[in-house]
């Protein structure tokens, strides 16, 4: 007998399942790949012996999030947290620096330092009061309403035209735009300058680390877990009904680490007409197009200095990032793109064979792109590394379609599962004080259509357990340090 089955085993849908099994449940995980970890996988996609990250390589949550806390995740895998948290080459050998120590990082700004370590110091102070009011559903009231205001008031300035205001030169506006891009949108906007205020408060918090072997490493630290408490996980099997999921298992909570879109579809005949209508309303967001390289060596950046950096923001100026973002928003493919690159390999060795390294490469495309995306990514690095094109190996490139068919839950490519907008930050799929809980009896959603949203963080599983713990077993939340 299973008492609670779970669909996905991506990083929300593994926080849902040893949640539950922490709490003396019998779990099952159905996975429809030939995998755990969703977009925590990573995977030999160029030559042997080089480990690159499928989906997500950038972790800011790994460390802030209260679920990761709980589970206690730096004790379970080794993160590697670097001094530079990321970095943003502008033309002509400059570059932005930004360390997790903020008073370093505004002493390299020259004129712009003092203006920077005001909008970044109050949030960094009430960093974990910003963190519990972002990362939840925003309809409940703030556990800290000041770290709330000054979040809040920092983003109305960063989302909005005000966002040059107190800046007089061009490179802390480009860092901090670099940032707000990680939210695929148009700048300035509300919900890409929370985005940008949030990561980059984290940036001079606890850092942006790296986890040692790869994003999988995290995914494999929850399946062991539930494992080690008698959960089961089932590879290649497709659940296409609620009725799959309960079959042979008389399961009594069904928690689905899908899309909104599959939630409709898969319990369309347990889910009332409003309701269903409300998940038809929800929006998907413009894409991801994806290269990873095989490295002889090292990016021959023009600054020496970004070798350190384990993170990287392409693309130039503010101006510039703007420009492309919305032409992303408008349909086209920017000959000039915002390039998010993660190159681990300085702080994780057994990534590449010794001497080598692994570069992961995004942008941004319009949803469904079929567009090979090689040549600008490869042009815009180029850029800023002259003969960059010479420390490469081998590639693999994959477009936003491709990566829609990988995962069903990134629709037209969209990592997100739903636009990061500023209503669907409220509106995740649904208006609700508990937006996890769906009227179907027993069936909840946990994945990043639900909030706090996208990002490797657990939450909306988490969240999503707890309430199904107390719905329907009367259960509390269990413990899940070591």
């Amino acid at each position: 007998m299973t008492d609670a089955v779970v669909v996905g085993s991506g990083p929300n849908g593994l926080a849902a399942a040893v949640t539950l099994a922490r709490a003396g449940l019998k779990v099952r995980v159905y996975e429809m790949g030939a995998g755990i970890g969703g977009g925590t996988r990573s995977s030999e996609l160029t030559l042997p012996g080089f480990l690159h990250d499928v989906c997500s390589a950038v972790h800011p949550m790994a460390l802030a999030s209260p679920f990761f806390q709980a589970f206690e995740l730096d004790k379970r895998i080794e993160l590697v947290v670097p001094e530079i948290s990321y970095a943003h080459p502008l033309d002509g050998g400059r570059a932005g620096i930004a360390y997790r120590d903020l008073d370093r990082t505004a002493d390299g700004l020259g004129r712009d330092g003092d203006a920077y370590r005001a909008l970044f110091a109050p949030i960094v102070r009430l960093l974990d009061g910003v963190t519990d009011f972002t990362q939840h559903q925003l309809l409940r009231m703030p556990r800290n309403p000041l770290a709330a205001l000054v979040y809040g008031l920092r983003t109305l300035e960063q989302g909005t035209p005000l966002w040059n205001a107190r800046f007089r030169e061009d490179v802390a506006p480009a860092m901090i735009a670099g940032v707000n891009a990680h939210s695929i949108g148009k700048m300035p906007r509300l919900s890409t300058g929370g985005a940008g205020m949030l990561l980059g408060a984290h940036a001079h918090g606890r850092g942006w680390p790296v986890p040692l072997g790869g994003s999988q490493a995290i995914a494999d630290a929850m399946a062991a877990d539930l494992l080690a408490r008698g959960g089961e996980i089932v590879l290649n099997t497709t659940i296409s009904t609620l009725a799959e999921a309960r079959a042979d298992s008389g399961a009594k909570a069904v928690l689905l680490d899908v899309s909104a879109a599959s939630l409709a579809r898969i319990a369309a005949d347990e889910l009332p007409p409003s309701y269903l209508r409300a998940l038809a309303s929800f929006t998907y967001g413009n894409a991801a197009s994806k290269v990873d390289f095989a490295l002889s060596g090292p990016v021959p950046w023009s600054n020496a200095e970004l070798a350190a950096a384990s993170t990287l923001h392409l693309g130039g100026s503010r101006a510039e990032l703007a420009r492309s973002e919305a032409e992303v928003a408008a349909g086209i493919h920017p000959a000039n793109p915002y390039v998010l690159v993660s190159q681990p390999s300085p702080y994780d060795p057994s990534r590449a064979p010794a001497g080598r390294q692994v570069l992961w490469t995004y942008t941004h495309v319009p949803a469904g792109s079929t567009v090979d995306v090689t040549e600008g990514i490869t042009a815009q690095i180029e850029r800023f590394a002259p003969g960059f094109r010479d420390v490469i190996v081998a590639r693999n490139t994959i477009t936003a379609d491709e990566y829609s068919r990988y995962n069903p839950n990134y629709i037209g490519g969209d990592f997100s599962a739903g636009a990061v907008t500023l209503r669907q930050l409220i509106k995740r799929p649904v208006v609700s004080a508990n937006p996890w809980r769906t009227p179907a009896k027993g069936v909840y959603l946990c994945s990043s259509s639900t909030p706090p949203g996208p990002a490797v963080h657990g939450l909306c599983g988490w969240y999503a357990a707890q309430s199904a713990l107390k719905d329907i077993f009367a259960l509390p939340a269990p413990e899940l340090g070591v």
